[in-house]
């Protein structure tokens, strides 16, 4: 038998090697590109970001290191605290509205044996929409002169209501625009699990004498447990970025309906034109997100 010295050894190491490296070289030309393109269009702007936090920077002039003082400024403006009380009061009640009620469509659509494809059409149209379409045509809906709930209530006999202008139900106008726009993707997620359930489960409760509420509650609750808790993380994730609705409904002056990202783009467009100061709340934000999904993930995996 023979015996492979040293060098040969080394030798037949680096020829698999290069070997392997040809074999997959296309897949590695992928993969670099993909990861170029992440770089650039993420971390890049990330840590661009975390720099300019701590800077006085409006593109005119040169931008020059203020350090903490960005988030000094923050803290002493009374709009940061309104702004983050918003943005939770709209992601509390955009849960409210889109967590549980596409939940119930679902159930609803997954009974259907006629016609079910088109009801799945008619949920999701609106999310097919671009979002800013969807807004418009709702601010249409809104208007306190010729709008179409203004007319329903005339027709009605019933007073008229302000919705966006009146504080009262300036956000809750806003939450309706975010639920019906967003509606459809989470309610065909939840069928799409709730078909995934064995039949042989339901089978079992209805022999055991179990009504429709038992079902659901001990059946269908379980099973949907992990889609549930991702579509939690990923909505409230979404909702506490919200931009679109107060921006094109309330404008960047409401105090009643401004947000984080609202008040993002007042720092940086408007009132202040510092893209430092601006910068700043976005980390702030970033910041609030992560811990709050390390946080639920850490929660989640110990319930598990």
């Amino acid at each position: 038998m023979a015996v492979l010295t040293a060098a040969q050894v080394r030798g037949s190491r680096t020829a698999r090697l290069r070997r392997k490296i040809r074999d997959n070289l296309l897949a590695y030309a992928f993969m670099a590109a993909g990861l170029a393109c992440f770089a650039f269009f993420s971390w890049y702007p990330l840590v661009r970001g975390v720099i300019l936090s701590f800077q006085q920077n409006n593109f005119v002039v040169p931008p020059y290191w203020v350090g903490l003082e960005n988030y000094r400024t923050l803290f002493d403006d009374p709009l940061f605290y309104t702004a983050w009380r918003n943005t939770l009061l709209f992601t509390g009640l955009a849960l409210v509205f889109g967590f549980v009620l596409p939940f119930f469509i679902a159930v609803l659509l997954n009974e259907f044996r006629h016609f079910s494809g088109f009801f799945r059409v008619l949920v999701y149209l609106p999310v097919m929409l671009p979002p800013i379409v969807a807004v418009l045509l709702w601010r249409y809906f809104y208007d306190p002169g010729n709008g179409l709930f203004n007319s329903l209530l005339r027709s009605a006999g019933l007073p008229e209501s302000q919705w966006t202008q009146s504080s009262s139900t300036a956000m809750i106008s806003l939450v309706l625009v975010s639920t019906w726009a967003n509606l459809g993707g989470a309610t065909l997620m939840y069928l799409a699990a709730l078909q995934g359930i064995q039949g042989e489960l339901y089978e079992a409760a209805e022999l055991d004498g179990a009504s429709i509420w038992q079902r659901l509650r001990h059946v269908t609750l379980p099973q949907m447990r992990f889609i549930m808790l991702v579509l939690l993380l990923l909505q409230i994730i979404a909702t506490m970025q919200v931009f679109i609705e107060p921006f094109a409904l309330t404008g960047t002056s409401n105090p009643d309906t401004i947000t984080v990202l609202v008040l993002v783009y007042r720092y940086a467009f408007t009132v202040n034109q510092d893209f430092g100061l601006a910068a700043a709340m976005s980390m702030l934000l970033f910041v609030v997100l992560g811990a709050f999904s390390a946080l639920y993930l850490r929660l989640t995996r110990t319930a598990d």
